[in-house]
């Protein structure tokens, strides 16, 4: 029990060191809580969870060294570019119209959609993120042996929910500080939140892409 504790407490450490790390996750956090509000943060989650849950089950059956493959890597980070590019391109864009103003919600009828471009993009952001592949086949994968030695239980309640946890936690509280904001603060300051954001996520973009035809091309 001492030992299935402290294994706990080092892997929820070490996740929430990543978790915390500005990445294109927290881009779209803040950029679509300022937009969409408290909900984005949830909703960005569950995608990321859809992700992560893939990535369980592709440990579980043996795939990590695979995974492991640079080729592998370099194709998830050039589409991950792509994706990436687009999606901060989006943001930039609404940013220079002003397409949602910042008391405004997702508008009747649109509510579902609006949920499942959030989880869409929870999961776009994720899987196209070379880093985040490379991280769960090494630190991941490690202490996925490790708590697989203590049953189904312990992987899924303690290993997989905890670190979802975080995620749900640092995502949401992005998403509910912007988003409580966005009906007082001036029009101009929520256009330029908006558009750091999707510039930092086309940065990222670059990053994976160049990041990708690195793996491709290693030898």
């Amino acid at each position: 029990m001492v030992e299935l504790l402290t294994i706990s407490f080092t892997w929820w450490a070490v996740s929430l060191s990543g978790v915390l790390m500005p990445g294109p996750i927290s881009a779209m956090a803040v950029s679509e809580g300022a937009r969409r509000g408290f909900v984005a943060g949830p909703l960005i989650t569950a995608g990321h969870a859809v992700s992560e849950l893939l990535m369980l089950v592709a440990l579980a059956v043996g795939m990590n060294h695979l995974l492991q493959r640079p080729a592998v890597a370099g194709v998830v980070g050039l589409l991950g570019g792509v994706v990436l590019a687009w999606m901060g391109w989006g943001i930039v864009e609404a940013a220079r119209r002003a397409a949602l103003s910042p008391g405004t919600a997702a508008g009747p009828g649109g509510t579902a959609t609006a949920g499942m471009e959030l989880v869409r993009a929870g999961i776009l952001t994720t899987l196209g993120n070379p880093y985040w592949l490379l991280w769960w086949v090494t630190v991941g994968a490690s202490y996925y042996v490790l708590f697989s030695r203590f049953g189904v239980v312990a992987l899924v309640l303690l290993f997989f929910v905890g670190h979802i946890a975080l995620d749900l936690g640092w995502t949401s509280l992005l998403a509910f500080v912007v988003g409580a904001g966005r009906g007082r603060i001036p029009a101009g300051v929520y256009r330029a939140v908006l558009g750091v954001c999707g510039v930092f996520v086309i940065a990222m973009s670059a990053y994976f892409l160049i990041s990708g035809l690195r793996f491709l091309t290693q030898r």
